[in-house]
């Protein structure tokens, strides 16, 4: 079609008469509605040589986007680039379920002592496995290091109970993921001495033939010490039973010097130290007859001083400026036996006694004399579950005293006006929660530890706010109670340890209370029990030094000097 329009199509008057369109553009895509004005359609250049190009309507001709497909190949290698450079990032970035449950099994078998094996069960395989799924598994690496190093103690306590083979495959484990170190060779070292008995028979008799010679006797590199392990050996070594009599005549000797300056203790010590390493040692009963008998002496000497402080006490002579009152004569007893539990019980008494002086100043509303009762007692009972209720009543129990003329509403009188301090609704309300922890502390055990969260610090702080708060007095006060239960139950399943830290609990929150005699004694003997088991598992050291607990608690105890006998000669 060409750019001519025929006359027929415009009339004279130039109006435009409406078309059907071409038929040919029926397939054609959609075109902007027409808007009815004249189609204009203008011929593009010719080629030469060719046919003029169809012409089109009046729609501007669409672009090429050919330059789309380059770019895009571009994006997308410049993105795989970026990825595979990124892929040990980005595979850290996403969860790994599988590792981290084989972390887990790996942490709960070495927790469970399953070191290695061959299973697939142990430490050792879990981690390696966990190492083969992430290669760069810090936490793999970590703990094949930790399973090395439990494998060293494993050694380690293996070869101190001679059993050579085990102590052995567990130090070759060790080097293997260790690499080596300092403790993996010290084992190695102390493994070949004991594969070669004969070599280090000889050694140690040098050691302690030179330790002897240079008046070191006690100790673990001591001359005692060092001939003691050769007859563990090998009783019948000759050499080192002569040096251990010598080591014994030595320590003999010290002791009656110790005796003779008056240092009981130190005599004491050293001859249980002759039973321990010369149990056959020939003197031994005749230096265990001279302690008792110096015992005696001192016993009925400290006897009579707390008996003279128990008679002060019932006489209402507490305290005082001269040696005829309770406080004196405790003090004295326990100059003479520092360990003697009735002159530490007579302190708690005299203790007790001015913390009750105390709460009758204050229901007479006499702050400063109770203040310096209190201040007495507390040098003797610093830690008393009473005493600190009755800090907590000189604020608790304050008045504002004010002169009548100057309170509103009040009936005109003599004197002075008085009005309690008011404690807020906030302050009730901090208070409960502070006997709330408290409580809860107590129910675990966190009786004085640790500081600031401790039952005990708790209810304190409850009495700071108001003195008078009854939850918190009480609960303070119960504290022994609890104490004592919470020490009977640890006693009773074999914790000794607790049971001990438990005692000094209760003997800083209740001194002086005379049911504390019982729990004492029967902490001794729980010592007692734990020094045999201790023996039974060949720890001798650890069964010494649990009976020199048990010495602490309980010195009467007739088991005591069988017990040292049957563990110094291995019965």
């Amino acid at each position: 079609m060409s750019g001519r329009r025929d006359s027929h199509d415009r009339d004279t008057r130039g109006r435009t008469e409406p078309t059907l369109g071409r038929l040919d553009d029926l397939d054609r895509p959609a075109t902007p509605p027409d808007d009815g004005l004249p189609h204009i359609v203008v011929d593009g250049p010719r080629r030469s040589g060719g046919a003029a190009p169809p012409p089109r309507s009046g729609r501007t001709p669409p672009r090429k986007r050919g330059w789309l497909i380059p770019v895009l190949v571009l994006v997308l290698i410049g993105a795989g680039t970026a990825l595979w450079l990124q892929q040990d990032r980005l595979r850290n970035m996403v969860p790994a379920t599988e590792l981290n449950d084989t972390l887990a099994q790996a942490n709960h078998a070495l927790d469970e002592g399953r070191l290695d094996g061959t299973n697939g069960d142990s430490a050792r395989e879990l981690f390696e496995k966990a190492r083969d799924q992430q290669p760069d598994s810090d936490q793999a690496r970590d703990g094949l290091r930790r399973v090395g190093q439990a494998e060293v103690a494993r050694a380690d306590a293996a070869l101190n109970a001679g059993r050579l083979d085990e102590a052995e495959a567990a130090l070759n484990v060790a080097r293997e993921l260790l690499g080596g170190g300092s403790d993996v060779e010290q084992l190695s070292q102390r493994l070949s001495q004991a594969r070669n008995p004969q070599d280090r028979t000889a050694s140690l008799i040098d050691q302690a033939q030179a330790a002897f010679a240079a008046g070191k006797l006690d100790g673990d590199d001591g001359a005692g010490a060092l001939y003691r392990r050769v007859l563990d050996a090998d009783k019948s070594n000759a050499v080192a039973a002569r040096g251990l009599d010598k080591v014994g005549g030595g320590l003999a000797a010290q002791a009656r010097q110790a005796l003779a300056d008056g240092d009981k203790a130190k005599a004491n010590a050293l001859v249980d130290r002759i039973a321990i390493l010369v149990p056959g040692y020939g003197d031994l009963p005749s230096l265990r007859a001279m302690l008792s008998e110096t015992k005696k002496q001192d016993d009925q000497a400290v006897k009579t001083l707390v008996q003279q402080g128990n008679d002060a006490m019932r006489a209402g002579r507490f305290t005082g400026s001269g040696d005829d009152n309770a406080l004196a004569r405790f003090r004295a007893a326990l100059a003479a036996d520092p360990d003697n539990a009735d002159a530490k019980a007579g302190l708690g008494q005299v203790a007790q006694a001015l913390i009750v002086q105390a709460n009758a100043s204050l229901d007479s509303e006499d702050d400063d004399q109770a203040s310096r009762l209190l201040d007495q007692a507390e040098k003797l009972a610093p830690k008393s579950a009473e005493l600190a209720a009755a800090r907590a009543r000189i604020g608790g129990d304050a008045k504002v005293r004010t002169p009548v003329d100057t309170v509103r509403g009040a009936d005109a009188q003599d004197g002075l006006a008085e009005a309690s301090m008011a404690v807020s609704p906030e302050q009730k309300a901090k208070v409960a929660d502070l006997v709330r922890r408290a409580q809860n502390a107590a129910t675990r055990g966190d009786i004085m530890d640790p500081p600031g969260d401790s039952a005990y610090d708790l209810y304190r702080n409850a009495l700071a706010i108001d003195g008078n708060d009854p939850a918190a007095r009480a609960g303070l006060q119960g504290l022994p109670t609890q104490v004592e239960k919470q020490m009977q139950q640890a006693v009773a399943s074999g914790n000794v340890q607790r049971a001990e830290n438990l005692y000094a609990t209760l003997s800083d929150l209740a001194p002086g209370d005379t049911s504390q005699g019982e729990l004492r004694h029967r902490l001794g003997s729980a010592w007692i029990d734990n020094a045999l088991q201790r023996a039974g598992q060949g720890d001798r050291q650890g069964a010494f030094q649990a009976l020199e607990r048990a010495r602490r608690y309980a010195p009467d105890d007739p088991r005591l000097q069988s017990a040292y006998e049957r563990i110094a000669t291995g019965r």
